[in-house]
């Protein structure tokens, strides 16, 4: 499992993060119960199975319910 962060456009609203969350975890391979959208940083935070997704998988799922995604960071979990 990777761990991936993803730095969003300024979120302005608090159901905004029920979104991203919902879009994030519905992509096979998200653990989850590791997606975190944290409101005051516009960040999402998440686990995931490498073999079945990637970071950027995820990050097109946030665009696709309207959210811009400015980058993608990943940490490989050796």
């Amino acid at each position: 499992m990777n761990t991936a962060t993803l730095k969003l456009d300024t979120l302005t609203c608090p159901s905004c993060m029920l979104k991203i969350e919902a879009a994030a975890r519905n992509v096979p391979g998200v653990d989850q119960d590791t997606v975190h959208v944290s409101f005051a940083n516009s960040k999402v935070t998440f686990r995931f199975d490498e073999d079945l997704t990637d970071a950027q998988t995820v990050a097109h799922a946030i665009e696709k319910v309207g959210y811009p995604v400015l980058s993608t960071q990943t940490a490989v979990q050796r």
